[in-house]
């Protein structure tokens, strides 16, 4: 058989990685705006802060119990549209339904249950927290298909520079969308209020973005042809199990999550006794992450209800067209420049870093960035200047 010619089997792999990567883009551009504009939903519809942040936590523990669960399924999955695409239109599946649930929790609300019953409060959390979950829990069979589609080191190292880049593309045009007031656009005629017509805007891009990968081609894991390159013992293991399942496919499934969920709970315990295993230099390194993304993470999510309620005074529960609400309003839209502004110049730092590593070195620079977003936080609390807060926001990126 003819093998293809490499710039044409290049140009393939070009526009593979075009496609999947366009889900990366869009998925972002959901998470980073839908995401940032929950606490000030949640506290406009009358929900406490130490409330509010128990339902931003239920996304990330769902996270972690169902990833390992989700990964190793789809790594045993056999089926017509390959081994993670149906995992990723499952996840993805949920993100839509949470863009629907979350702007229409009242009208919601109103059609299924009692009016003296608070139930837009609870579509409204049961929306988040499918956003927040099926949003980053998708992004792991989207990294493990990009995976299987570049196996040669240097094309997969360029293919994940190129999806962390998607991503910081993605997060720019959803902090973006969140800092435009669509009320005061031709599409509030049409959409509704700003809610309806950002969340509307969001899923419309997001199928767009869905619809690419019905044009991405996974490779088949099974047969002959794949095990082709492997020595006799090696292939005969994986054909046998092959064949045995395709008599037995329900009982192995069966099994196989009955496996998986034993090993779920047996993780923390192997977790706990592999960091005392790992070299004392590596323990700091893992410890000082942890708590380098917990604080970043908690800045973003945090960081436009912090511009509404304490640099522009707002009332986020005061009543529609109040003038409490109406600062609040403002400070989130400025909140969200401030976000855009981080993730653009958190671009900018990943394109000098090579050049920055190469002439300081990885430690001096990764401290830097540490004290640098540590001394940027300091000033944000101390001011009450907009224009310093937002440009305090935009260097800790």
């Amino acid at each position: 058989m003819e093998k293809p010619q490499p710039s044409l089997l290049s140009h393939k792999k070009r526009s593979q990685l075009l496609l999947l990567n366009t889900l990366t883009c869009g998925l972002e551009i959901c998470v980073a705006a839908g995401i940032t504009f929950v606490p000030p939903l949640l506290l406009k519809a009358g929900v406490q802060e130490k409330y509010m942040t128990m339902v931003l936590g239920i996304g990330p523990v769902l996270g972690l119990i169902f990833v390992p669960m989700i990964g190793s399924a789809s790594d045993h999955w056999t089926s017509r549209y390959g081994r993670r695409r149906p995992f990723i239109w499952g996840l993805c599946l949920g993100v839509l339904l949470s863009l629907f649930i979350i702007p229409h929790a009242s009208r919601l609300a109103a059609a299924f249950s009692p009016e003296d019953y608070p139930a837009d409060v609870i579509f409204l959390i049961v929306g988040i927290c499918m956003l927040d979950f099926c949003g980053q829990v998708c992004f792991t069979p989207l990294e493990a298909l990009l995976s299987d589609l570049f196996h040669d080191t240097e094309e997969c190292r360029q293919a994940f520079s190129v999806y962390s880049f998607m991503i910081s593309l993605g997060g720019c045009i959803g902090y973006l969308l969140m800092a435009i007031d669509w009320r005061k656009t031709f599409l509030s005629s049409y959409l509704g209020e700003h809610e309806d017509c950002l969340f509307t805007l969001l899923a419309a891009i997001f199928v767009v973005c869905i619809c690419a990968t019905f044009f991405v081609t996974e490779e088949t894991h099974s047969g002959p042809d794949v095990l082709a390159d492997l020595s006799p013992k090696e292939a005969a293991k994986p054909l046998a199990r092959h064949y045995c399942c395709c008599g037995t496919s329900a009982l192995f499934r069966a099994r196989h999550s009955v496996l998986v969920l034993r090993n779920c709970c047996t993780l923390i315990p192997k977790l706990y006794h592999l960091y005392y295993r790992i070299p004392k230099v590596t323990r700091h390194l893992v410890v000082a992450e942890f708590y380098s993304w917990m604080a970043l993470m908690t800045f973003m999510m945090f960081y436009t209800d912090f511009v509404g309620e304490g640099l522009y005074q707002g009332v986020p529960n005061a009543a529609p067209g109040s003038d409490g609400r109406r600062r609040y309003d403002e400070g989130v839209r400025m909140g969200s420049i401030g976000l855009f502004l981080q993730c653009a110049f958190s671009i900018f730092c990943s394109t000098i870093m090579d050049r920055l590593v190469t002439r300081f070195g990885s430690k001096a620079v990764y401290l830097a960035s540490i004290a640098f977003f540590t001394a940027t936080a300091i000033v944000m609390c101390l001011s009450k200047s907009v224009v310093l807060v937002t440009a305090m926001s935009a260097l800790t990126g």
